[in-house]
């Protein structure tokens, strides 16, 4: 593991790599209290833009994310022989930073205590592509406007546990979280959503993704990556918008919608098959297809995150 330590008068302390050990934390450390943390998970570098902004959101020290980068690549060295050697594993990478200090007060951290910690994993579809059914009940939010929607922080996930129990009573793997009279979706369990569908008035292919607004979404590497690949592609229009569960419902019912997928680093997609709202339980056709545009998707990043595409400019060859 990789600790460093921050304080006001002394700045960051020289980052140390260690074998992993429990974190000595006082009973009065302000992050046990107040929730002053957050974290990400990776398997790219784009995240440390997103670290430093969610880190400001909760007054923890920042850092230059040029030597935190260079502090990483020598902790995955070391680590090495954790790396999974196989084309489906991966070494997952959780950066963390919290308010150390022991003060039973509540305000501004003064001390900041970043820590790396690395793991493999197997394959995310040991079995292969399984689509989630999930739970849009307007009556639990996520996020809302001028809050901390956007940030990757322990507060924005804890209260969604007991949610994601009550999704699965109802026999749903996750839940599409919505926002506002108008039943907006915003995010599917923690990962960003996208709708591959026809324009209803041009008949057009579109991938429609929910507009970053409003401090409502948080703003996906993953999610930035399918963007930028459809961009690339030019096949269809790309669109970022407000989108409605009941314009969602409409395309269900009309036979526009083709394909509905989740997008993070730990699945990199994830394809949606039905959706339990308001008392209904609406067929969505991903796979009747095979689904050949979510499929692409998970080829072209796979390929990129295990070399298949030789020196692609977002992998960073570390060893």
């Amino acid at each position: 593991m990789l600790v460093a330590r921050h304080t006001g008068p002394t700045g960051w302390s020289r980052p140390r790599i260690e074998p992993i050990r429990c974190l000595p934390l006082h009973p009065a450390t302000k992050a046990l209290h107040y929730a002053l943390e957050c974290f990400e998970g990776l398997k790219a570098t784009g995240v440390w833009t997103r670290l430093r902004a969610s880190a400001e959101r909760a007054t923890l020290a920042s850092f230059d994310p040029g030597e935190l980068l260079d502090c990483l690549r020598q902790l995955v060295r070391t680590d090495l022989a954790w790396v999974p050697r196989s084309q489906e594993g991966a070494l997952y990478i959780r950066p963390a930073m919290i308010a150390s200090e022991p003060r039973i007060a509540i305000g501004p951290a003064e001390e900041t205590t970043l820590f790396i910690i690395t793991g493999p994993v197997g394959p995310y579809y040991p079995t292969g592509f399984k689509p989630v059914t999930l739970l849009a009940d307007p009556e639990f939010a996520r996020a809302w406007p001028g809050g901390a929607g956007r940030s990757k922080m322990g507060s924005n996930y804890g209260p969604t546990c007991r949610i994601q129990l009550l999704a699965a009573e109802q026999g749903c793997q996750q839940v599409l979280w919505l926002f506002g009279p108008e039943h907006r979706i915003t995010e599917v369990g923690t990962m960003n959503v996208f709708l591959f569908w026809r324009c209803p008035s041009s008949g057009r292919p579109q991938l429609v993704t929910p507009a970053l607004t409003e401090d409502l979404i948080l703003p996906g590497i993953t999610r930035s990556s399918v963007l930028e690949l459809a961009r690339q592609w030019g096949d269809w229009e790309v669109i970022e918008r407000n989108v409605t569960m009941p314009e969602v419902a409409d395309a269900i019912q009309s036979g526009r919608l083709l394909e509905m997928f989740g997008c993070g680093t730990a699945c990199v997609v994830n394809p949606v098959g039905a959706i339990r709202y308001q008392g209904q339980l609406l067929q969505v056709p991903t796979m009747s297809e095979g689904a050949p545009v979510t499929m692409r998707f998970f080829k072209a990043l796979t390929d990129i995150q295990y070399g298949r595409i030789p020196q692609h400019p977002w992998a960073d060859i570390v060893a």
